[in-house]
């Protein structure tokens, strides 16, 4: 769960199968049911109708905290403290060590930990750009690239298009955070 609207799909869907929902945010659910009602399977199979998936292991659960982290720092905080980089944050948040959550990532994604940065950064960019509210300079510094020419170049090689035709197109090439690789 990424997103608000995943969030209540799920109450929803959890509540309407007769599962009380205690509690719920991105990546976590507390529930309470009757197991002679309904079972674990069953509510397993109302979570994977929705796109998403129960997590049973300790590294799923890891790598899903990675991925609500990396959202909440680029999506969601403006990067108002820029100095802090995004390593600094998955290391503070999860009590792990970067090396350990980057080995993780990569052991059970098709992607490594920093190229899944990457396009976070470059879909909040895209976002950003959207809004017309902030300049180039304002986007790099928000985003924690240490220049306009380094944002723009990471932009021109994951998109294959400048920042400049980004503008000028009829910007709908934007990617579900959820279906990124």
């Amino acid at each position: 769960m990424i997103c608000t609207c995943c969030i209540k799909l799920l109450n929803i869907e959890l509540e309407n199968a007769g599962v009380k929902v205690i509690k719920i945010r991105a990546g976590f659910a507390h529930i309470e049911f009757n197991n002679t009602e309904i079972s674990l399977s069953k509510i397993s199979k109302i979570i994977e109708s929705l796109g998403m998936e129960l997590i049973k292991s300790r590294d799923q659960k890891i790598i899903e905290q990675i991925k609500t982290a990396v959202i909440e720092i680029i999506h969601h905080s403006n990067n108002v403290n820029s100095i802090v980089r995004k390593s600094e944050y998955l290391v503070e948040k999860l009590g792990f060590s970067y090396q350990y959550l980057s080995k993780l990532f990569s052991k059970h994604e098709t992607i490594t930990l920093e190229r899944y940065i990457i396009l976070n950064k470059i879909e909040r960019i895209k976002e950003l750009i959207d809004s017309d509210e902030y300049s180039l300079s304002e986007i790099a510094y928000m985003m924690d690239y240490s220049s306009v020419q380094y944002l723009s170049n990471q932009f021109k090689k994951e998109t294959d298009m400048s920042v400049s035709e980004y503008k000028r197109s009829e910007r709908s090439i934007k990617r579900m955070l959820d279906n990124l690789y």
